[in-house]
């Protein structure tokens, strides 16, 4: 199978016709120049021994030499052999707090862009492994079964937001159920579930959720967003922001649940993690996600391809030497015969 490795590199072969253009636009700008000084004939005789036709040619080289280049810059391949492999993987699902108290501005610029930064960073840490997203408010829903598409999960992250929610709340036992029904009939000890949420749960199946997970097999690690002291929960009212209120009108506050996310990860052989400003912390989790046991997955197959680039720069290179010895001068054997016509 054929295929260049910088497909986009061929877009600098528009140079070459671009040179033969200013190479053309040249001549004709030292003919002009020639009929200036006065007859072309004779002026041409005072030059006896210049040839067009080497420019011409030195030209025609030096064309080809930037056509190998470019190709070569390109890296032209050729699949020789098929080879097969067999990669060990852990499934790893990602449960993303949606609700509308992750949009607290307790952290700067708010929970939610930060949950969604560090989750990002970490999908793109965790190559090799299958993942999965849900998101959680009033609800858990599954936003990316278990797949190796990282590019999909991170367009994902992307786009999060409390509107994705069709109710509001934080139902993280609905979350850690979902992920067990996506963990289905897989063999124990080779699944983690991280859980990102301020925790504002107040309930106890979470925990208990997280203890029916361990017994088969699930690793839970949970992330806190927020801090302790917590914040107002903004949301947009008629295009202008205003805080969520209760019922007898007083301004709700959103506190981050340690306690509860503690528990949580206690009860699955799990770790709790603060999530900070600067991420740090994304190192640290890959790292004990990496503990988790991992299985064989089928054997995958790829092509080993053969680059000829080497071969082209060879030639690019002797052309440009050949084209720098040619001189522009007529061959002493023209003379001769000129000569010998008179």
């Amino acid at each position: 199978m054929f295929k260049f490795e910088q497909p986009s590199a061929l877009y600098f072969l528009v140079l070459i016709p671009l040179i033969w253009l200013i190479f053309y636009l040249l001549i004709l700008w030292k003919k002009k120049r020639i009929s200036q000084i006065g007859d072309v004939e004779i002026v041409h005789r005072l030059f006896p021994n210049y040839s067009l036709k080497k420019e011409y040619l030195k030209m025609g080289l030096f064309s080809f030499a930037t056509l190998f280049a470019i190709l070569a810059y390109a890296n032209p391949q050729w699949g020789m052999r098929q080879q097969k492999v067999k990669a060990k993987s852990s499934d790893i699902i990602i449960a993303l707090d949606i609700s509308q108290s992750m949009m607290a501005e307790d952290i700067s610029p708010n929970r939610m862009e930060n949950a969604k930064r560090f989750t990002a960073q970490l999908i793109k840490s965790l190559k090799g492994e299958r993942i999965g997203l849900i998101y959680f408010a009033g609800s858990a829903y599954l936003q990316m079964p278990l797949t190796n598409d990282y590019a999909a999960a991170e367009l994902f992250i992307k786009s999060a937001n409390p509107r994705q929610a069709g109710t509001q709340g934080t139902a993280v036992a609905e979350a850690i159920d979902l992920a067990q029904n996506l963990f289905a009939n897989d063999s124990p000890y080779q699944k983690a579930l991280v859980l990102i949420t301020d925790g504002e749960n107040h309930e106890s199946e979470a925990i208990d959720a997280a203890e029916l997970a361990s017994k088969d097999g699930t690793f839970i690690f949970t992330i806190g967003v927020g801090t302790q002291d917590g914040a107002l929960i903004p949301f947009e009212e008629n295009g202008r922001k205003v805080y969520k209120k209760d019922k007898s009108g007083n301004p709700v506050k959103t506190k981050l649940n340690i306690a509860l996310l503690q528990d949580i990860a206690d009860a699955a052989n799990g770790e709790f993690y603060l999530l900070d400003d600067g991420f740090s912390l994304v190192r640290k989790i890959v790292n004990d996600l990496a503990k988790v046991e991992k299985k064989e997955v089928e054997q995958r197959s790829f092509t080993d391809y053969n680059s000829f680039f080497q071969h082209l720069l060879f030639l690019a290179f002797v052309l440009l030497v050949v084209e720098y010895l040619i001189s522009n001068k007529k061959t002493i054997s023209l003379n001769i015969k000129k000569l010998l016509n008179i």
